[in-house]
């Protein structure tokens, strides 16, 4: 297979790169960018650990292919994680001991500040319907949902 030029925004910055037409997007962001954030679990979208924004939506990068985010804009966890956007949730997250392995934290992360800019405040049942394409094998969930809860009061200037 002969590769093919794309040019894309990751996290603000121009990269243009030659790729294999199969290579899915997790992939070229892990070994052509070097963007470990973007975990690879189940390779079928079905876990959320692969999770990144695309033109500004949630995606499983696991089943984008790179040639498909020519001109786009794409933003991984370290995007969001440098820029700031996502520190209160980050915190959270660690107050809350909402973390254990790691292993689905990106992919979290990126789905709760998902949720959190369409609605400034979810309840608890609207929190885990958005979860619900995210897996987690350590914490049980409740540390997760109380952390988002947690950052959307904080957000909307309440106290839990």
């Amino acid at each position: 297979m002969t590769p093919v030029a794309i040019s894309l925004d990751v996290n603000g910055e121009r990269v243009e790169a030659h790729v294999l037409p199969r290579l899915n997007l997790a992939d070229f962001l892990r070994e052509h960018l070097k963007l470990t954030g973007t975990h690879v679990g189940c390779e079928h979208g079905i876990c959320g650990a692969c999770t990144v924004r695309v033109n500004g939506e949630i995606v499983r990068s696991c089943l984008i292919l790179a040639i498909q985010t020519q001109d786009a804009s794409v933003e991984t966890i370290e995007g969001l994680s440098d820029s700031g956007e996502i520190a209160d949730l980050q915190r959270a997250f660690r107050d809350r001991n909402a973390l254990q392995c790691g292993f689905c934290t990106p992919g979290m992360l990126m789905a709760a500040q998902d949720l959190l800019k369409q609605s400034s405040e979810p309840d608890r049942e609207q929190i885990r319907e958005h979860l619900s394409g995210n897996y987690c094998r350590c914490t049980g969930y409740q540390a997760i949902v109380d952390a988002i809860e947690t950052t959307a009061w904080s957000r909307a200037g309440r106290t839990p």
